[in-house]
């Protein structure tokens, strides 16, 4: 089983727009409400594969209510946990050309007693676990260390501990020395103080974090596919094109799932993460894909990496921020 766990979750509204014109009335061509969050999307695309997975989220105020049914309408075990707050809702604008225009609201702040909850809601839940994934930023309030502290609880207890954050909480996590750390081409950039433009940038910057704690690191890059570095594996590289994208919301999570599905179940890990973050990019809104929408034999899988390889694709091409 895999627990997931989203401190910010979000009831995640899409809504397809002939064009984004500013200071107009703009009619929706259609919408679709999703659950949303990184750690919830983690589930969702598990849960879409038929994979034990359990999510524990904060559930605050009608909104929170209402992100527990369709969370569980998706067949999904939920661990809510009941705080002070109210559950944040999003609104992505997306238009024919795949052009996301994304408004997030920051979301609650966590009391000290919702944090304490949450924690222990994750430890008890922990013991059947093969993986623990803390995703996603942190609402206002909660400090950086967070995931660090809570990382460190589950590595005690030998779970395996996996992180996707951004920022300082994403430095701080490193301390936890996590087994798998799933930062895209921004928040890489971020960490290192520089540019990533080539994948000897991607590289040197993962193995940074790799030296810093990390375990092994699974560099999003968007259109430029994905990156592994550690685990005694040295260097691969690998990309998944995508000829038409609907939507990169939610990708970079299903990239995530399915890297940790392919170490479950056997397969490659790799050519999971990019088949399923793929599938996700062809898919409307924030939807998560089945087996049906994964082609892995679209994956390119390269045993040589050209580290003077130049970035090309959009920064964001296969997954958008939560």
């Amino acid at each position: 089983m895999i627990l997931t766990l989203t401190l910010n979750p979000s009831l995640d509204r899409t809504i397809e727009i002939p064009a984004l014109v500013r200071g107009e009335m703009v009619r929706a061509a259609a919408t679709r409400l999703d659950p949303g969050g990184k750690g919830v999307n983690v589930a969702r695309a598990l849960a879409a594969h038929k994979l034990p997975t359990c999510a524990v989220i904060p559930r605050g105020g009608p909104e929170g209510r209402q992100l527990t049914e369709l969370l569980e309408e998706e067949g999904i075990d939920v661990c809510a946990v009941p705080v002070t707050g109210h559950t944040r809702s999003n609104v992505s604008l997306v238009e024919p050309d795949g052009s996301v225009t994304k408004i997030n609201e920051p979301g609650s702040v966590l009391a000290p007693d919702d944090l304490e909850r949450i924690v222990k809601a994750v430890l008890d839940t922990s013991a059947t676990a093969d993986w623990v994934v803390a995703s996603g930023s942190l609402p206002p309030g909660v400090p950086d260390t967070f995931y660090c502290e809570l990382g460190n609880r589950l590595t005690e207890r030998g779970v395996r501990f996996a992180v996707d954050t951004s920022g300082p909480a994403l430095t701080a996590a490193l301390g936890a020395r996590p087994a798998l750390v799933k930062p895209n081409r921004d928040e890489l950039a971020e960490f290192a103080g520089r540019p990533m433009d080539t994948l000897d940038d991607v590289v040197a910057a993962a193995t940074t974090m790799c030296e810093t704690g990390a375990e092994r690191v699974l560099a999003s890059l968007g259109a430029d596919g994905a990156v592994l570095v550690g685990g005694g594996m040295g260097v691969r590289y690998g990309e998944s094109p995508v000829d038409r994208g609907r939507s990169a919301v939610g990708a970079g999570d299903a990239m995530l799932a399915g890297y940790l599905a392919g170490g479950v179940t056997g397969g490659d890990a790799l050519v999971e993460a990019l088949s399923w973050g793929a599938a996700a990019v062809r898919l409307p809104g924030s939807r998560m894909p089945g087996p049906g929408d994964v082609d892995r034999a679209s994956v390119r899988s390269h045993a040589s990496v050209d580290l003077t390889r130049a970035l090309d694709g959009p920064r964001h091409g296969m997954e958008q921020t939560q």
